[in-house]
């Protein structure tokens, strides 16, 4: 018998991976999605889109308005860079997303009896964002069995899964074609076009293209500039 789980689904490259990856193990995936107040939306429309072709048994999308706190260059009026991938936490990092994110993952799951949640963070080819940590992973699932009634009464345990997090890029993409992911069902960039094409210079863009060099691949999505 499958077992439920909740896996975080953006309609990115690196959710979408761990969507696949997740029904691979054998579970039932629940995609949760965030309408947050983000600036650009296609990815979003992606995700809508896509959940259930890529194999999830349900398909939710949380709304809710993080442009009231701003800070990011994803929900302010603040420009996205594009000249390449720094050493600084950019701008482009949403203030305590996946930390959110995660705690509406955790609601859903008790109320689905799943005690398993999937999140597609990345500790190597990524943009340094501090909450794609294996060091945050650990604690908030330490936090998620301290929080909840199952967590309390011992009913079962909550795990935090990142398959991605010690996977470059191209290693990513690998697996994602081993398991069938279309690619081009998906979308990545930061700063897209009205019409949804990808800008090719965001650190999303750049990091997504260099994994497909890197893996050998062409990117089936449409780029502005490549």
């Amino acid at each position: 018998m499958s077992k439920k789980a909740v896996v975080l689904y953006s309609g990115g490259l690196d959710s979408t991976t761990c969507l696949a990856m997740a029904r691979a193990e054998g579970f039932e995936p629940y995609a949760m999605s965030f309408s947050y107040g983000q600036r650009h939306r296609h990815e979003l429309e992606v995700a809508k889109a896509n959940a259930r072709h890529f194999g999830a048994v349900d398909h939710m999308v949380v709304e809710f308005d993080l442009r009231k706190v701003g800070g990011s260059a994803l929900t302010a009026d603040i420009a996205v860079p594009k000249e390449g991938v720094g050493a600084d936490i950019p701008v482009t990092y949403v203030p305590a997303r996946n930390t959110i994110f995660l705690s509406f993952a955790l609601g859903w799951a008790e109320v689905l009896g799943a005690f398993d949640i999937f999140i597609g963070v990345n500790a190597l080819d990524y943009s340094g964002y501090p909450d794609c940590r294996p060091e945050y992973i650990a604690a908030y699932e330490t936090m998620a069995n301290l929080a909840t009634r199952a967590g309390v009464e011992g009913t079962g345990r909550f795990r935090i899964h990142t398959p991605l997090i010690h996977l470059t890029k191209a290693e990513i993409i690998r697996k994602g074609l081993e398991l069938g992911v279309d690619y081009g069902r998906t979308h990545s960039c930061y700063d897209p076009t009205p019409e949804g094409l990808a800008c090719g210079l965001c650190d999303s863009c750049r990091l997504r293209l260099k994994g497909f060099a890197e893996a050998g691949v062409a990117d089936p999505v449409k780029y502005v500039k490549r």
